[in-house]
């Protein structure tokens, strides 16, 4: 056996990947993979080429590993791309956008496209360097999540930030219901939001839930600040008629996700009182804690690795 054999292997897999093989693609890749190591010239383009296939045959248990073995390479092995901070910028542009046919596709995905794109700092500052548009698909991701709602404090700071550079509907939707606290702006954005994800190809499959869940988050943080509310006003807030409206809320307070009572006779919806439950807060004081302490561990190891690094240059000086 020779080295040259699976540099074979590799060009007809990218023959075989240019004809549209993806399956065929994949296995010849997974084997050249198995044996190359990752300082050979191949291995990156390798590793990019597996996670197209895989995304082309929409195998999306195998793409998820394969995106995870691209980001660790990347974030592991900087010195692989000579120390040039733009190419390794690339290189995570690049992930982020091929990452979004994983994100929208895969169970999971809702929840990793938070913890990548928001809470790993080297992607979220490749996002608001050289790609913002990007933030429409986290803010897509967060109010489509009812589990991740911690995340809307972080992800409005965000946008805010950013907003000079890129705005949308989805990002104004937010800015404008937590940001100016302006319900009128919000209805109006949340109309404009259905456009764009009807014709967006990653988010068209979220459309009804992103409506509904946009309409919860009007409701809650329009209750937050009114105790005893209209159904009238409540449904205009919403894009609903009267009707739509009681019956949405009957169905809120049926499953149990809402205190209230509602007052036909007034047409008034009086709203009952709503504390945090303590698990509920630990929940949320300790959500993406995991991302947060490996972002921790990266910066001291390497602070620590710099820091040998001077050690030994000072000792190798020392000695010559």
């Amino acid at each position: 056996f020779e080295i040259e054999m699976i540099d074979s292997l590799h060009k007809l897999a990218k023959y075989r990947y240019e004809c549209g093989n993806y399956s065929v693609s994949t296995s010849y890749l997974y084997f050249c993979m198995l044996v190359l190591p990752p300082n050979d010239k191949n291995y990156l383009s390798a590793l990019w080429g597996k996670f197209a296939s895989e995304i082309l045959v929409q195998n999306w248990d195998s793409a998820l590993e394969d995106l995870n073995k691209l980001r660790e390479y990347i974030d592991s092995s900087p010195n692989q791309f000579g120390g040039n901070s733009l190419q390794l910028l690339q290189q995570r542009t690049w992930l982020i956008h091929w990452s979004l046919f994983v994100f929208f596709n895969h169970a999971m995905g809702r929840d990793l496209i938070i913890e990548m794109f928001l809470y790993r700092p080297h992607y979220l500052n490749a996002i608001q360097t050289m790609c913002p548009h990007i933030l429409r698909y986290l803010a897509t991701a967060v109010i489509i999540n009812r589990g991740r709602r911690s995340a809307l404090k972080d992800l409005v700071k965000v946008i805010q930030q950013e907003s000079y550079t890129y705005r949308d509907p989805i990002t104004e939707f937010l800015e404008h219901l937590y940001v100016n606290f302006d319900f009128d702006g919000a209805r109006q954005k949340l109309h404009e939001c259905q456009t764009v994800l009807f014709n967006d190809f990653f988010l068209i499959s979220c459309l009804d839930e992103f409506v509904e869940n946009a309409r919860l988050m009007i409701f809650e943080t329009f209750c937050r600040i009114h105790q005893c509310i209209s159904i009238g006003m409540l449904a205009e807030k919403l894009n609903m008629n009267p009707d739509e409206a009681e019956c949405w809320i009957v169905n809120l307070i049926r499953n149990a996700r809402l205190d209230a009572k509602i007052d036909s006779k007034l047409g008034h919806v009086v709203m009952g009182a709503q504390p945090l439950s303590p698990y509920q807060q630990l929940i949320e004081k300790i959500d993406s804690l995991s991302v947060r302490s490996e972002t921790l561990c990266g910066l001291i190891d390497r602070k620590l690795k710099a820091r040998t690094d001077v050690s030994l240059l000072l000792i190798i000086q020392g000695v010559s």
